[in-house]
């Protein structure tokens, strides 16, 4: 292995072989600029020889313990991989897939995770590591559809089947829409007629 100094100030490191006197360089592996540089390449150069022993003899005069690289490791992005896998599994089990699109199920999610604006929804994207996060024009358009295409019906459906799959459902209403008066109805669906059966109470005034 072989230290040089280049013209520039900084330090290349090579692989070279000597036979009868005469040096050849085998491999140049780069030009450190700094120690931490160098440790680097001296390491790389060690395992590379390790690689090439028993193919050429190598001049090894000199050649030392490395320094330890210094180098920190560079976060290039980061993604919230098991939170997304578990919200979109939630997603399709509830049948919300009927739907059909991708990009409406990527704006419910995220707004689970947040509920902000539409506009925002993308830096919520950006911060859990969405791939292929659409664009706010695509989300516009999406939700344009989602009227025209009266995606609402597929999602009631959805929720409905997911809801009644072990049997009837009965569901409580209670009205809070008024301060003076109120009223609770009990509904159960009538799987025969598909059809929901309602029986209201009578409306009682409320205390202050």
């Amino acid at each position: 292995m072989r230290k040089v100094a280049t013209s520039s100030g900084a330090t290349a490191v090579q692989i070279a072989s000597k036979t009868r006197g005469v040096r050849t360089i085998v491999e140049h592996l780069g030009s450190a600029h700094d120690d931490a540089q160098l440790a680097v390449l001296v390491t790389i150069a060690r395992k590379r020889i390790e690689e090439l022993a028993g193919q050429v003899p190598f001049d090894l005069d000199g050649l030392g313990a490395p320094q330890p690289a210094t180098i920190a490791p560079t976060v290039t992005g980061s993604r919230s991989r098991l939170l997304w896998e578990v919200l979109e599994d939630a997603y399709s089990r509830l049948g919300f897939d009927a739907v059909g699109n991708d990009t409406f199920k990527k704006l419910v999610l995220a707004r689970v995770v947040e509920p902000t604006s539409k506009a925002d929804t993308l830096r919520v994207w950006d911060e859990l590591g969405v791939p292929g996060a659409p664009s706010l024009s695509t989300v516009w358009r999406t939700l344009g559809r989602s009227v025209t295409e009266d995606w609402r019906s597929k999602i009631a459906a959805a929720a409905q089947a997911h809801a009644t799959r072990a049997g009837p459902l009965t569901v409580v209403l209670y009205d809070v829409t008024t301060l003076t008066r109120r009223s609770w109805s009990v509904c159960s669906w009538i799987a025969a007629g598909s059809r929901w059966k309602c029986t209201s109470s009578k409306a009682t005034r409320a205390r202050p």
